[in-house]
């Protein structure tokens, strides 16, 4: 047990406010909502690794507000004029990594999306996104609309080796 983080205990044993904001259900709506928003765009799958950045930069409140209001906003020059957010992100992404994992794994299992070589897509059973459910908070508002904001200004850009450099995440 030792050295182990909490994302590796037992949903059981994990801290009750860090399972309610990162269970798989949640995160995997988040990431749903990305990957349905970029197959929309660019009607491509969208690619693995862009998932991975997703939660971090939706979850992490400051990050979340720094992103752009649209998707066509030149995703260098937001990344310049934001490095200081983003200097911490690829350690965001390394410790978030089993939630993505999870979440990933989740939607997979219940054909929400489909995983190939290409990437990931909308899957058989997708799932049914509602503009804002009935009972939800304006923060959780906020970061579904990020996710759904990511999937598509990640649709614009290059490919995944040039948006993770930009990101300051190393390939």
């Amino acid at each position: 047990m030792v050295g182990r983080t909490s994302f590796e205990l037992a949903w059981r044993d994990r801290p009750q406010e860090e399972a309610a904001h990162f269970n798989p259900a949640f995160c995997g709506e988040l990431l749903f909502r990305a990957v349905n928003e970029f197959r929309q765009r660019s009607d491509l799958s969208m690619p693995l690794p862009y998932t991975f950045v997703i939660l971090p930069l939706v979850l992490h409140p400051v990050t979340r507000r720094a992103l752009p209001g649209r998707a066509d906003t030149a995703f260098a020059s937001w990344a310049a004029e934001n490095e200081t957010t983003l200097s911490v992100l690829p350690d965001r992404i390394l410790r978030l990594r089993p939630v993505t994992r999870e979440s990933l794994l989740f939607l997979s299992q219940h054909e929400a999306i489909g995983i190939g070589p290409d990437g990931v897509i909308v899957g058989a059973r997708p799932i049914r996104l509602s503009a804002k459910p009935s009972s939800t908070t304006d923060e959780v508002h906020e970061i579904r609309r990020a996710a759904g904001l990511l999937g598509r200004w990640l649709s614009n850009q290059g490919g995944p080796a040039a948006v993770l450099q930009t990101f300051g995440v190393r390939v």
